[in-house]
């Protein structure tokens, strides 16, 4: 199978054995795969896979199954879309059946593509680690990113006001329209992110650019969940600032959970979150598909900062 893969710095499409499909995985050849941060790192070099993981590219794909292990309830021909710890960028893949949701009422196999990565962080970062409650005030930081409009959206839907960060007023107004209340411009002074402070809980990909601020923004027993490190790592914080108003600092990442743990967490998206998009109350945000041969324009759009929602890359063009 051809399969996508960072060399040196560079993508290159590589000719890959086909992976066996064992007890409990499905078989899947892919449609799309959906593009993240994650991606340019690995490309990079930054990133490696964690152990066990595939070489190639791509935290998340949908296609249709073609071969379903013992154990598992799937059927072959059915639409689904996956999180994966790698793999997702070749003309199939093989995962474990519980870390596959089936493509939502109404979207395409090429809108499903945006959705596992994006909808399993927000929701993991946003509702199980930070706990969040009906009224409670959340800001997004890099609102207009994939994460950021699926929070935006799932914030909408469970009644969280929230209010984003981003890098221009389109941005903003597109944020806006999925439904945020407002926000500030990174060009500009964030300060004015006070108007509308505290908030319970803040998301933040920026990390130590941000620290001295999400401390002065958060409000008593704020929880503030980092899960990247965009403006740096390493900050000095106020910590007579986050005893006193007992904040949670928590880090978080998703692609090194172990399987039990994705897997709880694709059945609660399945319970909670999959059945909004039949509703009409949740919608991919997809800003542009690309096909195969263009990957490095792909990339070199996700990495230029300017995306509004997500990016995917078109494996099989038959299947869409």
């Amino acid at each position: 199978m051809k399969a996508l893969q960072g060399v040196e710095g560079q993508l290159e499409w590589r000719a890959e054995p086909s992976p066996v499909c064992d007890v409990g995985q499905v078989r899947i050849r892919v449609a799309a795969a959906g593009l993240n941060r994650a991606d340019l790192l690995q490309r990079s070099g930054l990133y490696p896979p964690p152990p066990g993981a595939s070489q190639t590219l791509g935290l998340e794909c949908s296609g249709v199954i073609s071969e379903v292990g013992a154990g598992s309830a799937w059927q072959v021909g059915d639409r689904v879309c996956s999180l994966l710890a790698g793999g997702g960028m070749a003309e199939e893949v093989v995962v474990d059946a519980s870390h596959v949701l089936p493509v939502p009422e109404g979207v395409s196999l090429i809108e499903a593509a945006a959705l596992p990565e994006v909808y399993a962080t927000a929701w993991l970062n946003l509702f199980q680690l930070a706990g969040l409650k009906p009224g409670e005030k959340v800001l997004l930081h890099a609102g207009a990113s994939g994460v950021g409009s699926a929070a935006i959206q799932l914030c909408k839907a469970f009644g969280n006001p929230c209010w984003v960060s981003v890098g221009s007023a389109e941005r903003l107004a597109y944020c806006e329209g999925l439904g945020a209340q407002g926000g500030a411009l990174r060009g500009e002074s964030l300060d004015s992110l006070r108007d509308f402070a505290p908030f319970d809980v803040i998301l933040d990909p920026v990390g130590a650019g941000y620290a001295e601020l999400n401390l002065q923004l958060l409000a008593r027993d704020g929880r503030w969940v980092n899960i990247g490190l965009m403006g740096g790592s390493k900050a000095q914080l106020d910590m007579a600032l986050l005893l006193g108003k007992r904040i949670q600092l928590i880090g978080s990442t998703l692609r090194n959970r172990d399987d039990q743990f994705k897997a709880d967490l694709l059945a609660d998206l399945a319970q909670h979150v999959w059945p909004l998009f039949g509703e009409g109350r949740l919608k991919p945000q997809l800003e542009q598909a690309f096909a195969a041969k263009d990957a490095d324009a792909a990339f070199v759009a996700l990495a230029s900062n300017q995306v509004s929602g997500k990016l995917v890359l078109v494996i099989d063009e038959s299947l869409a």
